[in-house]
């Protein structure tokens, strides 16, 4: 039997594919049908999920120059930090005593950001042992790892959203989705885990960023100012 979860705003949780749910919130009940093929692939087992409608646009355009803006930033974050703070003193700094310090955060995140697009792809991501030592290193990876990613043929890329992707962790354990659910579920909530530790970790250090250092990838304002 396969059960769905919440649906939008009317919850299909705990009834049985194919039947109406009911969901109350003081107004009249809004009634849903959730046929079986409206569910996806859960990584519980005897489990299922809502369904997640198809793209309506290339998974390319959602997730590589999301990731490559992302990069850019934090590359021009360590130029700043460089002119505000001794290096050697913030390659230590991290936000609590059992996280990972600030090289690690952009290791990470080149490793979230290259793998992911290797997966969508369905092809292998170039290895980048974490060896970086200085800001310059730091910023080079992070070039290394937009080459990457920009790098790959939007064609092959254009399957990505119904590609098969299994991860899996040391333990064994892991995940199997879609691609779509991949780069929504995982990749990209998983990236700006690391993106928005390594953001946290430069701030609290002192290093002057805001947020418009972190959407810099906007640019200028590009409405006029009111009159």
């Amino acid at each position: 039997r396969g059960w769905c979860g919440p649906v939008g705003r009317a919850a299909a949780t705990g009834v049985p594919s194919g039947r109406p749910a009911l969901h109350h919130e003081g107004r009249a009940a809004a009634e849903v049908t959730v046929p079986r093929a409206m569910c996806a692939v859960s990584p519980h087992p005897g489990r299922q999920v809502p369904y997640v409608p198809r793209m309506s646009i290339p998974i390319r355009d959602v997730s590589v120059p999301i990731f490559v803006n992302a990069l850019r930033s934090m590359s021009a974050w360590l130029d700043k930090a460089a002119s505000e703070k001794p290096e050697v003193e913030l390659f230590v700094q991290r936000l609590a005593p059992d996280m990972k310090p600030l090289p690690a955060q952009y290791q990470m995140a080149s490793d979230s950001a290259k793998n992911a697009v290797a997966r969508l792809a369905g092809i292998e991501a170039p290895s980048m042992p974490d060896v970086e030592a200085t800001f310059a290193e730091l910023k080079e990876r992070c070039a290394r790892t937009i080459a990457f990613v920009e790098g790959i043929d939007p064609a092959v890329l254009a399957s990505g959203a119904e590609r098969a992707v299994e991860l899996k962790f040391p333990n064994g354990m892991g995940y199997r989705f879609n691609g779509q659910a991949y780069l929504t579920g995982f990749a990209l909530p998983n990236f700006f885990f690391h993106v928005t530790t390594a953001y946290g970790i430069l701030r609290s250090a002192g290093v002057g960023l805001g947020k418009i250092d972190y959407l810099q990838h906007l640019g200028p304002p590009t409405l006029p100012t009111a009159k």
